[in-house]
């Protein structure tokens, strides 16, 4: 007998368990209803999430239905991510839905306006961080303080990254945070947080995982790399990968 007719059905055994066991892409979900304030910039972070996605192996979809929060639906999901949302966007039933996701593990990213959402539910506020409060006027150039290299969405910035964005203060700040960047208020006029500003953080929360980051109002920042591989980090760390 001849060895290629005895290789052949163990490649072919090789191949099939190979395609047995491959284990299917992680999806995230953008959810970026709002009931507020609507961000232009969503148009291009829509895209620009979904190009992510593209180069590093995760799938996503996007709605602005907040009927797709069911326990059933939102299974498929290893993370949702609320882009700038605004506004109560979720009734009680799919806020109870939303809670058993996060409870049951999965992750949950928040950008920008995500704390300038759902102020009446206080565990969506523990949740995502914070609550917005105000912004100055204007869009600034600010001095951001990198304090956690060590995290997938901050180990590739500077020490000291200088952006234009539009700064966000908080009117309540949760205790258990996991802080990456803080302003230096300093830099621009209108913080009104002090010492203690943050723009960007994560923690484990009631089983699952968040990242937050206040970046994100202006256009320019989805063509920026060093802020798109910021929230990338972000939602490596929210799917659970490394």
């Amino acid at each position: 007998m001849k060895i290629t007719n005895i290789l052949t059905p163990l490649l072919l055994i090789c191949f099939i368990t190979t395609v047995s066991f491959a284990k299917p892409k992680p999806k995230v979900l953008i959810f970026c209803k709002t009931a507020g304030f609507h961000h232009e910039s969503i148009a291009v972070g829509i895209p620009a999430i979904i190009k992510l996605g593209n180069e590093n192996n995760f799938d996503v979809d996007t709605t602005t239905n907040s009927v797709k929060f069911t326990t059933a639906n939102l299974k498929q999901y290893a993370a949702v991510i609320f882009l700038s949302t605004t506004g109560d966007v979720l009734n009680n039933e799919q806020q109870t839905a939303f809670e058993q996701y996060i409870k049951s593990g999965k992750g949950f990213v928040g950008i920008h306006a995500a704390t300038d959402t759902e102020y009446d539910w206080p565990w969506y506020g523990n949740l995502v961080g914070a609550y917005f409060k105000s912004h100055p006027a204007k869009q600034q150039e600010a001095n951001l303080n990198v304090i956690d290299r060590g995290f997938p969405a901050t180990n590739h910035l500077p020490a000291t990254w200088r952006r234009l964005d539009e700064w966000y203060n908080y009117k309540w700040i949760a205790p258990d945070l996991q802080v990456l960047i803080k302003i230096d208020e300093k830099s621009y006029q209108g913080g009104e947080n002090g010492d203690n500003h943050p723009m960007s953080w994560y923690h484990s929360y009631e089983g699952g995982r968040s990242f937050y980051t206040a970046l994100g109002h202006t256009d320019a920042s989805y063509a920026d790399p060093l802020y798109l591989k910021h929230i990338l980090g972000g939602i490596k760390y929210a799917i659970g990968k490394k």
